[in-house]
């Protein structure tokens, strides 16, 4: 196998959950890295309906650790990406749909840069839960047409942390189910 190809499959199997992180703080230049990768998912027609929202403000992280029940670990986090949906930017309203699909890549990608730069973070879900919507939308100003997907908290991690073993071979079908 390839260099290339081994170090990218190293880093799609070492992707794990982080949940501790350290005081350490992230560097503009990395969080932009990690920005740029996500920018470089896939889109239905290259329609790019996504934004994000950087937040690094020590008050404004503990905000969201404080509304959202599935990410307290904004609490400790040096920064947070907010992956965000703008359906208009889809090709029609039967397609508006994709975005989710398109941010999710997005997401994956993030977190995948956020593995190879050995730092960690974890997907918390904004959408579809209107519970973690509206405060996500009022603590970050965002405009009702926008859609919080998730909010990845992220950081240098606090301790070890192991990948899962996912791998199932009974959710596997050759050729026809």
């Amino acid at each position: 196998m390839h260099s290339k190809a081994k170090y990218t499959i190293s880093v799609i199997m070492s992707r794990k959950s982080v949940r501790k992180f350290t005081d350490q703080i992230v560097p503009k230049k990395i969080l932009e890295i990690i920005l740029k990768a996500g920018m470089a998912a896939p889109s239905a027609s290259n329609r790019q309906p996504w934004t994000f929202i950087v937040v690094t403000e020590r008050t404004i992280l503990n905000k969201l650790a404080d509304e959202l029940p599935y990410a307290k670990m904004c609490y400790t986090a040096a920064a947070a990406i907010v992956v965000c949906g703008v359906p208009e930017n889809i090709l029609s309203d039967k397609e508006n749909a994709y975005w989710v699909q398109d941010c999710s890549a997005a997401t994956e990608n993030i977190l995948l840069a956020v593995e190879s730069l050995e730092l960690g973070a974890v997907w918390t879900a904004c959408y579809p839960y209107e519970s973690r919507i509206k405060p996500v939308r009022e603590i970050l100003n965002i405009p009702e047409n926008i859609i919080p997907l998730n909010v990845i908290p992220i950081g240098y991690p606090a301790e070890e942390n192991l990948p899962k073993n996912k791998f199932k071979h009974d959710r596997i079908h050759w050729q026809k189910w």
